[in-house]
Parts: structure tokens; sequence; C-alpha cells
């Protein structure tokens, strides 16, 4: 970057801060997009007079709502909930809802801003949103958590529909969630439209949803080392995270003949240094999902394993890393770390779970690199074809979707790769074409729309 462009991206980034007081998370996020962005920017007159970074940091609308649910005591309880409709150009808004007691305006900005570009980079025809409460539904009963999202919809429904918004799940909304909130949208509307994704199959859901997100950033990782010519076999995996993503990540590993050693949860992680194999697998699907348990019980089932609390996988030796669990589980000494290893690809399965610092260790290091705007992909392509599958009243088959959800990171992994080569050199930089490429659909179609 020259002189002249870090100090009107220093410039710029003094802006989004005064705009955004102590929303560290969306000026983390946007910095690391707008590093990439001014540059290629430099000599694009029309990106500079319609201001298009700009307005693309301004989101459409912010919507803030009081939650108000009645536990199993009779207490009332009151919770705040967003949505956060980043930006519509390419399609109406879609991105997840999350549950949980971190969840802030900056969080879910970030979160929006961030789906913006990944959607983009799908090809499909999805715009960027995000959404959630600081409710946590760890301990809640069932009924609790039907009665918080029974009253979380009935302020949200009148703000999504299937040409609006369409939100999906996200950290601590899950099918039952998705269940809850639908049901209360068919109540309160008299409508069976698809206005949320990740639904159960009886009731419109889609095949391979829960495998996707996990999946696809497997399938990106594989494209990155097709192109240097290695695969997945022989080599070992460590995975932060122990749900959907990092399970389905895992599962997929094992499938190409890789060695996953690693899973984690807030309390810590377990290092099994036999392989995680399939059979394990399932037993963590299985804890994780029905008696909602820690990851610390794997190691009291399987003795081949130990579990290391309150720390997290990124000093296992690896040959590459899947981090898979929340934004900002991987610092710059952790990434240093990994590379010193021998970490050689890194595919993110999260959204931002690298800080800034570790971004700029992995680039330096010139290793392969997907961030989760490219990698984690895969489920919100499986969620927009959910959309369509509702559209048309149709059912596609597991193969269908499954060649699908290739196709779309196949997709992905070329578009970084046409806009993230530098000359003289077959290393590609997969951050910046992840942001040019994400960045240059979306701001065309506003160049058309002119200012609005």
């Amino acid at each position: 970057m020259t002189a002249e462009n870090h100090a009107t991206l220093e410039q710029f980034m003094n802006g989004v801060k005064k705009s955004n007081p102590g929303q560290v998370e969306f000026h983390q996020a946007v910095q690391e997009v707008a590093e990439d962005i001014f540059d290629f920017i430099q000599d694009k007159k029309e990106y500079h007079e319609y201001q298009i970074l700009r307005r693309m940091t301004e989101p459409d609308r912010v919507i803030s709502f009081r939650v108000c649910w009645e536990d199993d005591n009779g207490n009332i309880r009151v919770q705040r909930g967003w949505r956060v409709q980043n930006n519509n150009s390419i399609g109406p808004y879609k991105g997840g809802l999350r549950f949980h007691a971190d969840v802030n305006e900056s969080v879910l900005k970030f979160l929006a801003f961030e789906q913006t570009f990944k959607n983009s980079l799908t090809g499909l025809a999805i715009g960027g949103g995000k959404g959630g409460s600081n409710f946590n539904p760890k301990g809640k009963s069932d009924h609790e958590v039907m009665r918080f999202c029974q009253s979380f919809m009935t302020e949200l429904y009148r703000h999504v529909g299937a040409d609006v918004d369409v939100p999906a799940g996200d950290i601590g909304v899950g099918a039952r969630e998705i269940g809850y909130m639908f049901g209360q949208y068919k109540r309160i509307t008299n409508q069976f439209t698809g206005v949320l994704t990740g639904k159960g199959l009886e009731f419109g859901g889609s095949l391979i949803r829960t495998e996707a997100t996990g999946y696809g950033a497997v399938y990106m990782l594989q494209q990155m080392l097709t192109r240097v010519g290695k695969t997945i076999e022989g080599l070992t995996a460590v995975i932060s995270g122990s749900g959907n993503v990092a399970t389905h990540a895992a599962e997929k590993v094992v499938h190409l003949g890789g060695k996953v050693v690693t899973l984690s949860d807030s309390g810590g992680f377990i290092h099994d240094p036999d392989g995680i194999t399939q059979e394990k697998i399932d037993w963590v699907k299985h804890h994780k999902t029905h008696r909602r348990g820690r990851i610390s019980a794997y190691a009291d089932e399987f003795p081949s394993a130990k579990f290391y609390p309150n720390q997290r996988p990124w000093g296992i030796n690896c040959d590459i890393a899947l981090p898979c669990a929340t934004q900002n589980e991987l610092n710059g000494d952790e990434a240093r770390l990994l590379v010193k290893n021998g970490c050689i690809a890194v595919s993110e399965g999260a959204n931002m779970p690298t800080n800034l610092e570790g971004v700029h260790v992995f680039k330096e290091a010139q290793i392969l690199y997907a961030p989760g705007k490219a990698a984690n992909a895969g489920g919100v392509a499986v969620s927009a074809l959910e959309m369509s599958q509702n559209s048309s009243r149709l059912s596609w088959s597991e193969d269908q979707l499954q060649k699908l959800l290739l196709d779309t990171m196949t997709g992905i992994h070329d578009r970084c790769v046409a806009y993230g080569g530098a000359a003289g050199t077959n290393h590609i930089d997969y951050v910046r074409g992840a942001n040019i490429a994400g960045f240059k659909k979306v701001a065309d179609a506003m160049l058309a729309y002119g200012v609005v």
C-alpha cells in the first residue's frame, strides 16, 4: 500500500470509528476489508465519486427492539433484539440470527458487513444482514426457549419476508429455535412462505443444511491445496468448536483421508492423538445436540484423549487448521505458533475467527489462508438454495445439493484466485481476492442504482 493510500485509509477508518463509537468488532471487520479495497479502487474514479465503500459501511437500517418473556418460575425477563439489514443491492437481506449473551450491536454490524461480501462471493442473488439477541439459550428449558422465540418473532415478523429479509440460524439458534420462530411467524401472518431457512425437513427445510458450512470450509481447503499440488489425505488437522460447523468439518476431513486431533468449546479443548474417527464424531454430535453437554466429557469417554481446560488448540502440531468456533478466537501469537509448527493451510469455518494481527501473520507467511467470508459461505449458499426450493415448492435430492455446494465453493475459490494474485508470483492472497471479488459485485450494482 502506498503512503498516500495508507493516509487515506487511516482517514477513512477515523471516520468509521467516529460514526460508530466503541464498536470494536465492526471497526475490525471494516479495517480488514478496507486495507485491500483502497488499493483496488485507487484508479477507479466512479467508486470514489459515489462513495461506495463508505455507503457499504453504513447499514441500510439497524432495527432494535425489546423482547419480554416469562421463565418457568413466572419471572418476567427482558432481553434486547436486533436485525441489521446491511445491503440489499444484489438480493433480499440474508443472514443468521445469533442468540448469545455477548451479542450486541457491534457484533451484529460486523457480521452483517461480512455477510454482504460472503453472499456476494457465492454468486447467488442474496444481500447481507444479521440479527439476534443477548438471550442465552444454554440452561433454558424447551418451554422457556419457545416463549422467548415467540416473543422475538412477534416483533421481528414485520421486518422480514421471503422477498425482503430471510434470516437463518447461527450460534444459539438451531432447528429447535427456527421451528419455534417459523411457527410464530405463520401464526401471526397466516402465511406459509420461505421467510426463514434452516427449517426442519417436514416444513420446507433443505437436505445437507446442517453439514453445509463445515463441508464447505473443507471444500475450500481442498481447492487451495489442489491448486498447489497437495491433498488433505494424510494431513493432521486441528479444529476448534464442537457444534455443527466443527463436527461436519471434522467429518469431511476424515472422509478425505485426513486426521483430526482436536475439538473445543468455551470451556477448553480436547486433544486425541489417535485421531477423532467418524464413530467419535458421531458421539460428539449426539452428546452436544441431545445432551447439550460439554466437550470435556469426550476425554472421559475416550481414554486416548486429554482435556485442556480454558485453553485453545492452536499449540498442537498440525498441517491444517480450521477455526470453527467464534470471532477472534485465534490471535497473532497463536497464528505465529501455527506457522512455526508447520501449518500450511488455514480455512475459517467461523466468522472472523482470526484477529487482525493474526490475519497479517498468515498473509506475511504466505501460507494458504481462506478467510471466513470465503470459506464458511457454504451454509448461506445452501440456505439460498432452500429459498429457491421454497419458492418453487420443490425438494431437491442430497446428490443435487452436494454437487451445488461443491460447485459454489469451487466458484468462490476461483473468484478469490482471479482477484488475489500478484504479478510475477504463483501465490494467491485469498483475503485480498475475497474482499475485492465480494466488493466488486455489490459495488457495481450500487453504481447502477445511482445514489439511493
